[in-house]
């Protein structure tokens, strides 16, 4: 199985440690070039019997703010989504990580950018579009009281919640769930052989399918949690 994760560049303070990439634009590493490169820069020095998984949503973004779709769609985030990832950066000041995941959408990039500060130890961020958001097809940018409007709520609440129907040209939360448990099988492997703590900035509908498969929840339970902006999940792998 490839490990789908893209080398990027720490931003700010953590451009000195940044690793050249060895691969063409685009193209995905797979895990066992990973797990060379890590041993090649000697990024093992943790002595934990258990590894840690840090988990958080990215900071509010003006889709978020006004009720829209968002998506695959590229929303920043807010002067509020800023202080939602300092909140998070605050619950991090004190844990340590050496690796750090966002995928390619510009609110995750910028939530784990804030985050970052202060982290001098983490020296490898990498990129994975596999903990992207639910992409909602033809609903994405659609504001969700228009569709409520035009399709009516029952037709609303299956594209929105229910477990398996997908919204026109969309994903279901089903499909979510596939790619994410893909995810985490990698992860697992990466996170114990590497021996690092890895920090993760993502997205409300593919941390809903995390958890359900870290926790062993139920698809209701899933359904109904509301993910907060400003949380941090620990996952002790």
């Amino acid at each position: 199985m490839m490990f789908k994760f893209k080398e990027q560049e720490p931003s700010n303070s953590h451009k000195q440690n940044y690793y050249p990439q060895y691969h063409k634009k685009n193209k995905i590493a797979s895990y066992k070039k990973f797990f060379i490169i890590n041993n090649s820069l000697n990024i093992m020095k943790r002595v934990d019997k258990k590894n840690t998984i840090y988990l958080f949503r990215h900071g509010q973004t003006r889709f978020n703010r006004d009720g829209m779709f968002t998506g695959w769609t590229d929303s920043r985030i807010t002067k509020k989504g800023k202080e939602d990832a300092k909140i998070a950066a605050e619950r991090l000041k004190k844990k340590k990580f050496q690796v750090a995941i966002h995928t390619r959408l510009s609110r995750s990039k910028e939530t784990l950018n804030i985050v970052m500060k202060g982290h001098s130890e983490c020296t490898l961020v990498l990129e994975d579009d596999r903990m992207i958001e639910r992409n909602y097809g033809r609903l994405n940018r659609l504001m969700h009281w228009g569709v409520v409007r035009k399709f009516g709520t029952k037709k609303y609440d299956e594209w929105h919640r229910s477990w398996d129907i997908k919204p026109p040209k969309g994903e279901s939360f089903a499909d979510v769930e596939v790619r994410v448990r893909d995810f985490i099988k990698d992860l697992k492997k990466f996170v114990k052989k590497n021996n690092v703590n890895v920090a993760i900035s993502a997205h409300g509908n593919s941390i809903r399918l995390f958890r359900k498969i870290m926790e062993g929840a139920s698809r209701k339970e899933a359904i109904s949690w509301f993910i907060p902006y400003d949380g941090v999940l620990e996952y002790k792998i």
